[in-house]
């Protein structure tokens, strides 16, 4: 029944900026940490931010931290990340999911993902 829906991605060139949103249903949103996860073709899935259930705490992968920002609003139960300052190498697809507490690096095993939202940043 866990239901995540991706969307925002697109089109930019380097420098610009993009907004990603992650609708969730389906389970009890507000007592879970969150997670911004992307994949670039050749290469393996990696978490790019996490947030605590409140919304208090973040993490980055030190390939976006001071250009990216993950936020949440709990009574929508939405989950945001603001990028700015987009680079070619931040192309892949975004997903997100749960923070299964593993850390940063590689992406967590789950069960379920959703279909992701494309990000392309070319000149």
């Amino acid at each position: 029944q866990v239901h995540l829906v991706e969307s925002g991605g697109g089109l930019v060139q380097p420098g610009g900026s993009l907004r990603l949103s992650c609708a969730a249903s389906g389970f009890t949103f507000s007592i879970y940490d969150m997670g911004w996860y992307r994949e670039a073709p050749g290469k393996e899935c990696e978490v790019v931010a996490h947030i605590t259930s409140a919304g208090t705490g973040t993490n980055y992968a030190s390939s976006v931290k001071g250009r990216f920002t993950i936020t949440r609003d709990n009574a929508k139960n939405t989950m945001y990340l603001q990028m700015n300052n987009l680079k070619p190498g931040d192309t892949a697809v975004y997903y997100c999911n749960i923070d299964r507490g593993h850390g940063l690096g590689t992406c967590p095993y789950l069960d379920y993902w959703g279909q992701g939202t494309q990000v392309t940043v070319s000149s």
